[in-house]
């Protein structure tokens, strides 16, 4: 199973923003979105960063309300992990735990395409497991 089953479950939406945004606009945008993340792209729509609720948090902690009004390119994070379309559920799910990832941006020729939440491969391993369990009750009934 790959990314790309994934997606076409939940579609391809994803909410982008530019650097030079300040972080009071970005904090708005995951509030009215009801978001947990918002990919940072340059003006030829490639990835140059991800900022999270988590890092909003983190640099509210130590700096204080003042970096409100700090453009997002100043705390986003700029190592981002990626997937492709074509890699394994499995082997992308592993790699968010190791890296402590809650968002994926799914990229194609250096371009953003969608992005996965932890809650979407959540979703997709319950609805996974659903299925086999329903699948051996079938069996073991028909037996």
């Amino acid at each position: 199973m790959t990314m790309a089953r994934i997606l076409a479950d939940k579609g391809r939406d994803v909410v982008t923003t530019q650097p030079h945004r300040t972080l009071a606009e970005v904090a708005e945008v995951l509030v009215t979105k009801n978001i947990g993340a918002v990919v940072i792209v340059d003006d030829h729509g490639r990835i140059i960063g991800i900022l999270s609720e988590r890092d909003i948090v983190r640099v509210l902690t130590k700096r204080g309300t003042a970096v409100f009004n700090d453009a997002v390119s100043m705390h986003m994070t700029t190592n981002v992990l990626t997937t492709r379309e074509d890699e394994g559920v499995y082997v992308a799910m592993d790699r968010m735990t190791n890296e402590r990832s809650r968002h994926l941006p799914v990229i194609r020729d250096e371009r953003l395409v969608s992005l996965v939440s932890i809650g979407d491969m959540v979703k997709h391993r319950l609805a996974e497991c659903e299925y086999e369990h329903k699948a051996m009750r079938d069996y073991i009934a028909t037996a």
